[in-house]
């Protein structure tokens, strides 16, 4: 089982930037697959980057087509923490945010298949 606390988030203006950080319990990490989703109010939750465990392909990124080039995801094992680096933030990226871990492997998107989650954090961006 794993543990997850995000932290990061805050209230900045069209264009700024955000570093989100997920850190994990657990001596085996790496062997999760960890994504980052978010909620904004009203609309359902959606995927937003996730990074590949080391069983399959070490550090393997990929992203929503929404937030490519704007945002990079990165893990650092030995430290079993998650960052999520957004720049060019719009309005639009205001959300919560959330960490979520997954006992599978490879490129995963879908809510279900993750099976911990953190309990998010706020990113406000105002115009």
């Amino acid at each position: 089982q794993v543990q997850l606390v995000e932290s990061g988030g805050g209230l900045v203006q069209a264009g700024g930037s955000l570093r989100l950080s997920c850190a994990a319990s657990g001596r085996t990490f790496s062997t999760y697959t960890i994504g980052w989703f978010r909620q904004a109010p009203g609309k359902e939750r959606e995927f937003v980057a996730g990074v590949a465990n080391i069983t399959w392909h070490s550090s393997y990124t990929y992203y929503a087509d929404s937030v490519k080039g704007r945002f990079t995801i990165s893990r650092d094992n030995a430290k079993n923490t998650v960052h999520l680096q957004m720049n060019s933030l719009k309005p639009g990226d205001t959300a919560v945010y959330y960490c979520a871990a997954s006992l599978r492997s490879g490129i995963i998107r879908r809510i279900a298949e993750y099976d911990y989650w953190g309990q998010g954090t706020q990113v406000t961006v105002s115009s």
